[in-house]
């Protein structure tokens, strides 16, 4: 139960930041000593990968339209990896538990990266970019915390991640609402403006 509520939440948190759940998880074992955290995720290259592909992330995603096109990138690669993570939380089980992480954590986290990569698609809209920079750092912290809090309390923080995920499609479906109300309202403004066509009498007239 406790492995499939933390692939549960890691699952979700691999959708919004992969490298940061792999981070995460390894720094908390290789200083810990997790015995529910795979020894693979504390290698030191694994580490190093991660590190250097977050810190990629980290820039990218807080850029309006880059981390669009980040999130496009990473379609394939975060659900995967919220698979490969379920996996590997299932250790020596048998092939039925590792089948059910690797669809428990790839599921999960595909239905978050599509609620992240909507929503962003959504704050791009907003032409101020400090909105881009505070959604990233939410994200980031949501990631951390719901990680850290899984390797200790697992079902609590599955839970928790749960309500995100559910709390994340409301969100999605709110903003893509207002994005077709503001587009609706641009094209009715746009239909309602002047041509600049004269209205008044012609040049060559009397004017009597």
């Amino acid at each position: 139960m406790d492995s499939l509520a933390l692939t549960f939440s890691s699952g979700w948190a691999s959708g919004v930041n992969a490298y940061l759940v792999v981070l995460v998880l390894g720094l908390s074992d290789r200083i810990a000593d997790r015995p529910d955290v795979p020894d693979v995720l504390a290698r030191a290259d694994v580490l190093a990968v991660a590190a250097v592909l977050y810190g990629f992330e980290f820039i990218a995603d807080k850029i309006p339209y880059v981390d669009s096109v980040w999130d496009a990138v990473s379609t394939a690669i975060r659900p995967t990896a919220g698979a490969v993570v379920g996996v590997l939380l299932a250790g020596d089980a048998t092939s039925l538990p590792q089948a059910v992480g690797a669809v428990v954590g790839g599921g999960t986290a595909l239905l978050s990266h599509t609620i992240k990569a909507g929503t962003r698609l959504a704050v791009n809209t907003s032409p101020e970019p400090a909105s881009n920079v505070l959604v990233s750092v939410l994200e980031d912290l949501a990631v951390l915390g719901v990680v850290w809090f899984a390797i200790e309390h697992p079902v609590a923080a599955a839970g928790i991640a749960a309500v995100l995920l559910v709390a994340g499609g409301v969100l999605l479906v709110l903003a893509l609402r207002l994005v077709r109300q503001g587009w609706r309202a641009w094209r009715e403004r746009r239909q309602r403006r002047p041509t600049g066509r004269p209205t008044g009498r012609s040049p060559g007239g009397t004017g009597h």
